[in-house]
């Protein structure tokens, strides 16, 4: 056979440096074998969105991007060395969305049960991806903690839309899933939410902080707060990062995102 000279295999041919490791690197994929402490899946469903999302295509995105990061942090030292677990993405039917909805909550069950990873890193998907993740592992017996970073509060009636990106944390709650009081929401935006569904968050005990709270008291300050709160009531906390919270102009592709919200810049 005819050798050809300087060939690689495809996506092959680009730069390496031998002392750089790309944050991709630490992705391994999983055969029903490998244990760690940090797992990876993604669940790339946006179609219960209520505004035009391409969310679906995130999961991929992020992994991608991992690419363009290396291992190391230079202001703390520390090089990322933790290989991370990846499950892949769940299977998202093309016009089934409730029933994908139900799958995610099953395959997430599965998921948690393989005790493969010490924690799990979920790739939405729009914000409707949350009530999975969560039923899923309270369904174990678990008493979940929520520290959810947010524009809305996310907690619509289901009457008026069935289960969208907007009502996951009242269907945790209605469901007794969650408790009111172990959810935390901050970066609650203003203009952005109807008074019945602060007063709905007030009337379950939410712990709710507007960006006005952030840039008063700063992020550290609530969170080390609530952290501390929460640490001596659940078992679990999990943290829900919707990408609104983040000011329009940091993330003008987030389809429900404005003005006044986080900076580059911590508060």
């Amino acid at each position: 056979m005819k050798q050809i000279r300087h060939l690689k295999e495809a996506g092959g041919a680009g730069f390496v440096d031998r002392y750089t490791r790309k944050a991709d690197t630490l992705l391994q994929p999983w055969t029903g074998r490998e244990k760690g402490k940090y797992g990876l899946v993604g669940l790339p469903l946006s179609k219960p969105s209520i505004s035009h999302s391409g969310a679906s295509l995130a999961p991929g995105a992020i992994r991608k991007a991992l690419a363009g990061y290396s291992t190391y942090s230079g202001e703390t030292g520390i090089e990322l060395e933790d290989t991370i677990i990846d499950f892949g993405d769940f299977y998202m039917d093309p016009t089934d969305v409730t029933g994908n909805q139900e799958r995610l909550v099953e395959g997430m069950k599965d998921a948690y049960e393989t005790e493969a990873a010490e924690h799990m890193i979920m790739l939405g998907g729009d914000h409707s991806i949350s009530h999975a993740t969560i039923k899923a592992r309270s369904d174990q017996g678990l008493r979940i903690g929520v520290i959810q970073f947010d524009a809305h509060h996310d907690l619509r009636n289901t009457e008026d839309g069935g289960p969208t990106n907007g009502t996951p944390f009242r269907r945790l709650i209605e469901e007794e899933a969650i408790a009111g009081h172990d959810l935390v929401q901050i970066g609650i935006r203003d203009f952005s939410n109807a008074k019945a569904y602060s007063d709905y968050a007030a009337e379950k005990g939410v712990h709710v902080y507007t960006m006005g709270d952030v840039k008063e008291k700063s992020i550290r300050t609530i969170l080390k707060k609530e952290l501390e709160r929460l640490a001596h009531v659940v078992d679990e906390i999990y943290l829900s990062i919707d990408m609104d919270v983040v000011d329009q102009a940091f993330a003008p592709g987030c389809p429900a995102v404005g003005p006044g919200g986080w900076i580059v810049i911590p508060y």
